[in-house]
């Protein structure tokens, strides 16, 4: 694994900070080193960012990062639970939430509702649930307009930029579990996953089939999901 600072990012950040317009306002949700907004302001790309951390050792490491930079005039650490962390009178546009679950990502989303009137953009880094994540956005009115699915460290990394609009978008269910954009790319990233996922599944099938007591509902799930998966590979 190679090392990482504000001014290298991993692949994954990196494709996270592509997504973050110029000049934007932003807020880094679970920030740790505030790695991700301080090189967005050390390449001049940012007016202002929030590094928000609910975790009090990350929160110092964020500090620190910022101050070691000089970056104090345009990033604020704050310690503070999601969205929690962002004022209004921040004028916010732009929130990055990346290396959460799907289930984390989605209730930070729904706690702070009340934060989300102006922001523009969303740009967010699941790293399971993604689905989850797509639900949650065509249930509040955004539309997803970009997506990227990378592999790293033997980890693979679906990015969802998302866009609030008027009109409810509508999703196929496999849209919702793969992703509108990478089930149209079917990219390396893509076929490896959901392989690993389809192997997985056949491997605690064949194991629940051993019990003693054979969960047969569960075993008809799974291979539903696999059905699934298999129609959209």
């Amino acid at each position: 694994m190679k090392l990482m600072d504000s001014l290298h990012l991993s692949k994954r950040l990196a494709t996270v900070a592509k997504y973050v317009p110029d000049d934007a306002r932003m807020a880094d949700i679970g920030s740790d080193h505030a790695y991700l907004p301080a090189n967005l302001a050390l390449n001049q790309r940012i007016d202002f960012a929030i590094a928000g951390e609910v975790a009090k050792g990350p929160f110092q490491n964020a500090q620190a990062e910022i101050s070691g930079h000089q970056l104090t005039k345009q990033i604020e650490a704050r310690l503070a639970d999601g969205l929690a962390a962002i004022e209004l009178s921040d004028r916010i546009d732009t929130i990055t939430i990346a290396g959460m679950g799907g289930t984390l990502i989605s209730d930070i989303l729904e706690q702070g509702k009340s934060k989300l009137s102006n922001i523009s953009r969303l740009v967010l880094e699941p790293n399971v649930g993604s689905e989850i994540v797509r639900t949650w956005l065509v249930d509040n009115y955004f539309e997803i307009t970009a997506e990227e699915i990378l592999s790293e460290d033997n980890h693979v990394y679906e990015i969802i930029v998302a866009e609030p609009v008027d009109l409810k978008a509508i999703y196929s269910d496999q849209e919702i579990l793969f992703g509108p954009f990478l089930l149209k790319e079917k990219s390396a990233a893509f076929n490896e996953k959901w392989q690993s996922q389809i192997n997985h599944l056949n491997e605690a099938i064949k194991q629940m089939e051993q019990a003693s007591k054979v969960p047969s509902e569960k075993i008809e799930e799974f291979k539903r999901e696999i059905s699934l998966i298999e129609e959209g590979l």
